[in-house]
């Protein structure tokens, strides 16, 4: 059954591990720097404006936030890198993640986005290693391509897939929440990745 992305709605918002709902469909998560532009993606691949909250400053997103449809979950995880945060609610957000990602859950696709126009930082580095390590299945999204000519995009990614490290059968993705590059293919990755 085809994902309709028509039907995706908010669900809730959770702060805590004890918190996240029970998994009951294959999930499809979205992970990036709090300035990657993850909401604008996210509304983008929806075809709607304003579901997933954008915000002015980076970092506001400090849940785990669910849009369900009747056949896939869409899960918006918590920035990471950017906010200024206490140490106490960084390591609140980390928690959250492990228990998110460490638990018995459905994980379809893992989307990693990471910003096209800048090196890969530690922390990008750092979650394609902790996705890898876990096992889970994740595609690599570069964002904001539109920023960039097509060439210096294919520049960007083969300099940007060596400093993640990725493994090389990894899907890659190049795409604009402006222009909607990419949006295809990501909606069809998802697809294969869901069974839907």
């Amino acid at each position: 059954m085809a994902i309709n992305y028509q039907q995706v709605r908010f669900a809730g918002a959770y702060g805590t591990p004890a918190q996240l709902p029970p998994c009951t469909k294959p999930e499809v998560s979205f992970a990036g720097r709090s300035n990657v532009g993850k909401s604008s993606l996210m509304n983008k691949l929806f075809g709607r404006k304003g579901l997933v909250k954008v915000s002015a400053k980076p970092g506001k997103t400090t849940t785990v936030n669910f849009f369900p449809t009747e056949t896939v979950d869409f899960v918006d995880l918590p920035g990471y890198g950017f906010a200024k945060v206490s140490a106490q609610e960084h390591e609140r957000w980390s928690k959250l993640m492990d228990a998110y990602f460490e638990s018995e859950r459905d994980h379809a696709l893992v989307v990693c986005l990471v910003d096209i126009r800048h090196d890969a930082s530690p922390l990008d580095v750092q979650m394609v290693s902790y996705l890898h390590g876990l096992g889970l299945p994740f595609a690599i999204v570069f964002t904001k391509a539109d920023k960039l000519s097509r060439s210096k995009q294919q520049q960007q990614v083969r300099s940007l897939c060596r400093q993640l490290e990725a493994p090389e059968d990894t899907p890659v993705l190049t795409c604009s929440a402006q222009t909607g590059q990419g949006i295809d293919t990501l909606r069809s990755l998802i697809a294969a990745a869901t069974g839907a």
